[in-house]
């Protein structure tokens, strides 16, 4: 038995990177949900076809906030204005692009009540989603850990501190979460 032990404390780091990326993830998604305020990650992923090619917004532009509700796009090249502007008016952020010679303005709208509600149900959905894989890597690793003790390869006592603590570790990365939705429907309510 001595060299096939299976340690669950091993078990439980190699998830670790995995609920740390659910973590980024999240956090890059509620960047791109909008409040009052503007940010450059509302638009800079707006995919813009130019050519019968597909690049994301910043690939294509400088993207600034020169006031607190507004987006200030500088493409590198005037060419690309058009069709910049129909991916503007495409995307889901609920502001009118206005062309001012070489650059396209931005500014953010009022949130009305109902699109406020729209904007905190989709929070719920990205908090949903991670809450989902989360569980998904605890449900993996606990798994591991029950079949290394069928196979003889951990103890019960080691079972059932290797269960504890990876619910601590789970618990702490559900909360992180709670709180990242939290403040975010705060910033859109506000």
């Amino acid at each position: 038995m001595g060299e096939d032990k299976v340690s669950y404390k091993e078990i439980i780091e190699k998830i670790k990177p995995e609920l740390e990326k659910v973590i980024n993830f999240l956090s890059r998604e509620l960047q791109k949900i909008r409040t009052e305020r503007a940010s450059p990650s509302l638009v800079e992923d707006i995919k813009v076809d130019y050519f019968g090619q597909t690049f994301s917004l910043k690939q294509l532009a400088a993207i600034s906030i020169p006031f607190p509700r507004e987006i200030l796009v500088q493409p590198w090249d005037k060419s690309y204005i058009e069709e910049i502007v129909k991916a503007l008016e495409k995307s889901s952020i609920g502001a009118n692009p206005v062309v001012d010679r070489h650059v396209i303005r931005i500014t953010m709208p009022s949130l009305s009540e109902e699109f406020r509600k729209d904007l905190i149900n989709l929070t719920s959905e990205k908090q949903e989603q991670a809450k989902r894989t989360i569980r998904k890597w605890r449900d993996e690793a606990w798994g591991e850990i029950q079949e290394s003790f069928r196979q003889g390869k951990m103890s019960e006592d080691d079972k059932f501190k290797g269960k504890d603590e990876l619910q601590d570790l789970i618990d702490d990365f559900q909360e992180k979460i709670k709180e990242m939705v939290e403040k975010k429907k705060k910033e859109i309510e506000s």
